[in-house]
């Protein structure tokens, strides 16, 4: 399972945002998918943890958090199948 982080800048890298998760367990992806068209951030992004109680963690103290100017948007992702197929769990 993956945690959804919605409400990013367009500007935020891998590094940043992993650095904000490593505080509340090992990170063992971060995936910030980029418009097709113009290769821009989308302003979400995925993040996965070694376990779901450090996901739980990341969800509780972040989802609201205001971080680079925004309020994030953070929650467990919905399964690909739920979505269509169109976005990443």
């Amino acid at each position: 399972m993956s945690i959804y982080i919605g409400n990013l800048p367009y500007e935020v890298t891998q590094e940043e945002l992993t650095a904000v998760f490593t505080l509340y367990g090992m990170v063992r992806s971060v995936h910030l998918p980029p418009d097709r068209e113009t290769g821009r951030l989308r302003g979400f992004g995925f993040v996965s943890m070694g376990t779901e109680t450090e996901e739980s963690a990341a969800i509780e103290a972040l989802d609201g958090a205001k971080w680079m100017e925004r309020e994030l948007k953070v929650n467990k992702a919905k399964p690909s199948q739920e979505l269509g197929g169109r976005l990443f769990s």
